[in-house]
Order: structure tokens, then sequence, then C-alpha cells
């Protein structure tokens, strides 16, 4: 059931399970995320945790023009929906995605102000809050299973990686056992649970990278991104890439490609796929890496591997 208790109607038959397949199964039609920066902070960065952030982050690297915390999320609603009919074709409705550093660290006042903005754009049919596993509690989860009585509402947990040493060394400020707490919080809401996941951070193989997918299965996910490892100017990572480039595999997209293949054959088949890479801008980039290329271009040519390989999500998947 969704979170308007209706039963999606089965999708045609795909060799992964689709985002986009995903929401027209529950809106009968494209449904488009607009980024929205709500002008929160992170504990990771305030001091509470560490002032430092994590090694990786640079939020405006994946931050379209229109989304700025100065401006009222109305404001970014308007435009980010006119950015996206100028670039893409015209979604049918809207998620408003608060994306920007970790959207449930305030309390629940503010951020039902903030909800209820989004939500009350008529084109709006629902929202999705990006933050961290620690980030999350019992009467934050209250308050978002019930706007979820009357509109769309998905928790997105960036967990980033399954191993714990790998969590201590990008300077995460959480290990695993929070993110399962999280997300085993969230599912008991009866909220939809998505996660983020970098592939290939500094230490992590090929092998540990498949034998990940063991531990994502036993999350009560209903959603997940892989986005590729980049290296972002201006990050603690670039300045330890500089110094010891030694530590890093920086993937090329077939081999990439290769590997997400590989890794969506372990993963539960109903596990909803949004996207097997990330994008972001030249200008953001510390190292080349994949050029020019379009997450778009990316996507087709790993629907295409699956084809020419004839698998599928979940083909090595067991109980």
């Amino acid at each position: 059931m969704d979170g308007f208790g209706r039963t999606p109607v089965e999708a045609p038959q795909a060799r992964y399970n689709r985002y986009s397949d995903y929401f027209r199964r529950l809106f009968g039609g494209r449904v488009q995320k607009l980024s929205i920066d709500a002008g929160f902070t992170c504990p990771n960065r305030d001091g509470t945790i560490s002032s430092g952030g994590c090694t990786f982050c640079n939020n405006s690297a994946f931050t379209p023009s229109y989304c700025r915390a100065e401006k009222s999320i109305t404001q970014q609603i308007e435009e980010g929906i006119e950015f996206h009919r100028r670039r893409y074709r015209e979604a049918s409705r809207y998620l408003a995605y608060f994306q920007a550093y970790s959207n449930t660290y305030a309390d629940t006042g503010t951020l039902r102000s903030r909800y209820c903005e989004a939500l009350a754009h008529p084109l709006v049919a629902g929202i999705a809050v990006g933050t961290r596993p620690d980030c999350i509690d019992a009467e934050k989860c209250r308050l978002l299973a019930e706007l979820a009585r009357e509109a769309y509402v998905t928790v997105e947990l960036g967990i980033e990686s399954v191993y714990d040493k790998t969590l201590r060394a990008v300077n995460r400020g959480h290990d695993f056992a929070a993110a399962q707490r999280a997300a085993e919080m969230v599912a008991a809401a009866g909220l939809p649970v998505g996660a983020h996941f970098i592939v290939g951070l500094p230490g992590e193989s090929d092998e540990m990278i498949l034998a990940a997918a063991e531990r994502i299965n036993s999350l009560p996910l209903t959603t997940v991104k892989f986005h590729q490892l980049q290296i972002m100017r201006g990050t603690a990572m670039a300045e330890l890439y500089d110094r010891d480039p030694g530590q890093f595999r920086l993937r090329g997209p077939e081999e990439y490609i290769e590997l997400m293949v590989e890794l969506l054959r372990r993963l539960r088949p109903d596990t909803v796929v949004e996207r097997v890479a990330g994008e972001a801008p030249p200008r953001f980039r510390h190292t080349e890496g994949w050029g020019s290329l379009r997450n778009e271009t990316v996507t087709a040519m790993f629907e295409r591997r699956l084809e020419q390989r004839d698998v599928r999500q979940g083909d090595l998947f067991s109980h």
C-alpha cells in the first residue's frame, strides 16, 4: 500500500526496479524531484560531532542553481519547476526534495513549518527528506508519519558505506549500526526508507563492494541510490588525493558499470533503484574522471549492459 491507501499496479517487466516506474505505479505519471535548500546545517559541520564534515562533502556540487537557502521554499519550488520544464519534458507532479545537509536537524516546529510550506504547493505530491542516520528520532518520525496521511513522504538516509572502517576514514561521524537503527525506526513509522551509498570509497575493493549487498539487503529499504566516488574540489578528500593518490581507485565508466551490474544482481529484487551513478558539474570536480558523461547516458549504458549479459536485478539474491 502507498501513503494514500492505494495498491500500486504492476509495472511492465524490466531488468531492474526503476525509480521512474515506481512513481508511475504510485501516481500514474511522471514525478520529478525538485531539490530544496531549507537552510539546515549538519552536526558533523557545526561542532556537535565535528567541524570538518565528511571528507567527500561539497554540497554545492550537487545543488541546482535555483536551490539557495536565501530563497523561500515556495520560490525554490517555482524556479525548480521552470528549470525542469526547460531541461526535461514536463512532469505531472513534483516531489520537494529537502537535499542540502541534514533536513531533520532542527526542532519539530521548525521542521513542520518548512515541510508544510512545500506540501502547500498545488503541484507538489510529496516530500523526500534527506538526512543523516543520527538525526532521526521517534518524535520526528511521528511528525513525518502524520504528514504522510495526506501526501507521499519518504526519508532518505545518507549511509554511504556498510563498513565502519570506511565510515571512520571519511569522518562520517556514525557507524553502520546507527544506519540500521534509523532505517528500522523510519520503516516502523510506516514511511518509505531510502538510502544513499558511495561506490568506491578508499579501501573498498570490488569484493567488498559486492559483499556489501548482503548488508544493504538486510535494511528495510524501499529505494536506494548509488553514486560512483567523485572527488570534489575544496574537500578534505581532494587534499588526501593530492598527498597520496595511491589510496584511490577511480574506476572508469565501463569498469564501474560492470561492477554495478554485479552489485544489482545481488540486490534484493523489490528494492527500487533510483540511480546507479552520480553527476557533478566539471567546475567542482578535482579529478577529470568521466568527462562530460551525463547521468542519462550512464543509465542507458547500464541498461544496455544488462541486456547484453541477459541478467537482472536480484538474479543472484539469496534469502
